[in-house]
């Protein structure tokens, strides 16, 4: 028999959801940095066997939305809570259960299988974590919780063999050679903006969008041309940097990077436009592939 399901993972901003996204399916699927809001669009990674196939599924961080990008982010999210076979709650020693209570009642109320994964434990200790697991027990009394370390790799390995446990008897969803439901060119623009969270400050991170305008795939090379999109005049500025050196070290490093990931050597121009305003605009975030419905 085979079995095959939506793993949905949730949770708030900067508790390691994309790390264990990632360590779950084996593959460099989700960005993971140390900056929350990483995650701003609904990624799936699939995962086959010969007789399974597990459709992982990292959202944007749970929060309250204060522009458009965040409202099309929490709706990924929310959108997680109705097609999972399986749901996957991510938290942290930090974070408390009441935190965005209108979003853990609707977590509350699915009715598939959840898995509470307080994540990060070893930063804690026995005593604090005991009542950490009761305080989120009372919570959610029918989610299993599971305390796990993703950066250590602590109890991973339990939380894929209750995932298999709990998937339903079902033919696979995809073709089993394929690994994610976005195209290449999400990556690179996905990429992109993971160098610019590692190497920039402040808002900077959170004003960029990236745009991929060509992507030419050869036999052992592949030529991309990447716009990245800013609100202000001023912002441009700092993402170019004096004599165009913060933009040349953004975009060495994203080539190493998507070179690794591709397996091709990489020729990679980048550019920078302003789109003023474009995290509170409907057109343009349509036009960017966010949810806003």
């Amino acid at each position: 028999m085979h079995k095959a399901g939506f793993v949905n993972i949730v949770g708030n901003p900067n508790v390691g959801k994309s790390t264990l996204m990632n360590l779950l399916v084996g593959e460099r699927v989700s960005i993971a940095t140390f900056k929350a809001q990483t995650t701003r669009h609904r990624i799936m990674g699939i995962l086959n066997t010969d007789d399974m196939q597990i459709v992982f599924s990292d959202t944007p961080g749970v929060l309250k939305p204060n522009y458009k990008l965040q409202e099309s982010m929490l709706n990924f999210s929310q959108s997680a809570l109705v097609d999972a076979d399986v749901l996957l709650y991510v938290t942290d020693i930090v974070e408390k259960p009441d935190k965005n209570a209108e979003f853990m009642e609707k977590v509350r109320g699915v009715k598939v299988p959840v898995l509470l994964l307080i994540n990060k434990i070893d930063l804690s200790n026995q005593d604090s974590l005991v009542k950490l697991v009761e305080e989120w027990h009372e919570m959610l009394p029918n989610a299993e919780i599971i305390p796990i370390s993703a950066i250590a790799k602590f109890n991973v390995d339990v939380v894929m063999k209750r995932i298999k446990e709990l998937l339903p008897d079902s033919p696979p969803y995809f073709g089993k050679d394929q690994w994610t439901d976005k195209p290449a060119r999400f990556f690179v623009t996905e990429i992109i903006r993971e160098k610019i969270l590692l190497y920039y400050d402040k808002e900077i991170p959170y004003s960029v969008e990236v745009v991929v305008e060509q992507f030419k795939e050869e036999a052992k090379t592949i030529r991309i041309n990447a716009v990245i999109y800013v609100e202000r005049d001023s912002q441009k500025g700092i993402i170019i940097g004096k004599q165009g050196k913060a933009l040349k070290k953004v975009a060495s490093e994203a080539r190493k990077t998507l070179e690794n990931f591709f397996g091709k050597s990489i020729y990679l121009e980048t550019f920078v436009k302003v789109d003023k305003d474009w995290r509170s605009s409907d057109k343009e975030l349509k036009n960017f592939g966010y949810q806003l419905d």
